[in-house]
């Protein structure tokens, strides 16, 4: 097998477009961030200085088996793999130590994840431990929620400040809910440029209730390969267990589906209320990944 590093998005795109064609679902976290480093530097924005910005595919005969990169820009700058074979997982790693790659964290498929963390524990004298896992999921059907009151629409210039509070509780109450220590879920944070250009596409929205007051947000990302995924999803805790969330997820959902797109979206298996909603909504589940981290054997997991 061999392991391709592309620093340009579109030449990586171009050699495993069939192979992320073929599992946009599972692909959609790649695919997604790979189209829209592209739309960034066509439209001038640079990649924050300091921060990794690289794919790599898993070849083997001409064929593309796997696929990852190394684009986030938080915490360790953790790895996102897709499924690959057991022998590229290892052999990744290997490339990595031999790239005087600092590896702390890595997200992703199961088993790919876990064998490239142990493996880079194994090298380094360090422990892989999962911090999170989570869970894929495709909307199959719709299954229409209780009628609320209210409506959906996207979030408005001036609601940049709200929206970005709600980001960081959303956060908080992530880690809280699932009994993880503060701080686990730091890499669900986006800057504030993210969110701002999320906003002027319309990716975020917020559900409004009968006074006009917003109660609830959502996100949806730009398609790729037919596939959009929804999130992050969050109510303040005094507009809860009142539909709101399942409201605005359903909305978000319908209007994806009405694109001719399918829908997906990651839950915290740690958060049995969430799974249950999505799951009530028609969401079933694709496949699990985790969120790893690798530390010294002494010392303590470091955040993703």
């Amino acid at each position: 097998m061999e392991l391709r590093f592309f620093d340009e998005p579109r030449e990586f795109l171009r050699v495993t477009s069939d192979f992320l064609a073929r599992q946009p679902v599972v692909s959609t976290v790649v695919a997604t961030m790979a189209e829209r480093i592209i739309r960034e530097r066509t439209a001038g924005i640079s990649w924050p200085v300091g921060v990794p910005c690289w794919f790599v595919a898993v070849l083997q005969d001409g064929d593309v088996l796997g696929a990852a990169m190394r684009t986030a820009p938080f915490g360790a700058y953790p790895l996102f793999l897709l499924p690959m074979p057991e022998d590229a997982a290892r052999d990744l790693a290997h490339a990595l130590l031999e790239r005087n790659e600092q590896v702390c964290a890595a997200n992703g498929a199961l088993p790919a994840v876990q064998l490239f963390c142990d493996e880079v524990a194994a090298r380094g004298g360090g422990l892989a431990k999962v911090a999170r896992h989570t869970r894929l999921f495709e909307l199959d059907r719709l299954i229409e929620p209780p009628p609320v009151e209210g409506r959906l629409r996207p979030a408005q210039p001036d609601e940049e400040a709200l929206v970005m509070r709600w980001y960081e509780a959303f956060i908080v109450d992530a880690d809280e809910q699932g009994g993880r220590p503060a701080g686990t879920s730091a890499h669900e944070a986006q800057g504030a440029g993210v969110v701002r250009r999320n906003m002027q596409e319309g990716r975020i929205l917020v559900w409004e209730d009968i006074s006009g007051e917003p109660v609830s947000l959502v996100g949806a990302s730009q398609p790729a390969y037919g596939v959009s995924r929804v999130g992050p999803v969050y109510t303040p805790s005094n507009d809860r267990r009142r539909g709101f969330a399942s409201a605005a997820v359903a909305e978000v959902s319908r209007r994806i589906l009405a694109q001719g797109v399918r829908a997906c979206l990651f839950t915290d298996q740690a958060n049995p209320t969430s799974n249950k909603i999505y799951q009530r909504l028609g969401y079933r589940a694709v496949v699990d990944m985790a969120e790893m981290v690798v530390s010294p054997n002494d010392a303590a997991p470091m955040r993703l």
